[in-house]
């Protein structure tokens, strides 16, 4: 059986925090799992404030929002140039999209 790749949405600090939380069940769940968390809008301020060492290697933070918010990326979180482009992406590579 292939992989399951999963990509969460996380646009609103409580898509984040909902998003944070389905990516541990998931990943308790089926350990093969791969799984990305890509934040914009509030959920990237929201992810500089309240780090969670627990899913945080899995958190991509919006580059767009980060300029267009004026925030600095001073928790060394991962980054992507766009969140739409790196949604598109990922479905396009046949990953399981999820709006948390």
């Amino acid at each position: 059986m292939s992989s399951l790749r999963v990509v969460l949405h996380a646009p609103t600090a409580d898509a984040l925090a909902r998003a944070r939380r389905n990516a541990l069940n998931l990943v308790k769940a089926r350990p093969e799992a791969e799984v990305l968390i890509v934040a914009n809008g509030a959920a990237v301020a929201s992810a500089l404030d309240i780090p969670d060492p627990a899913s945080d290697s899995w958190l991509r933070l919006c580059r767009n929002t980060l300029t267009a918010q004026k925030l600095s990326n001073t928790a060394g979180l991962e980054e992507v140039d766009a969140a739409v482009v790196t949604l598109a992406e990922c479905q396009a590579q046949g990953w399981a999209y999820i709006r948390a």
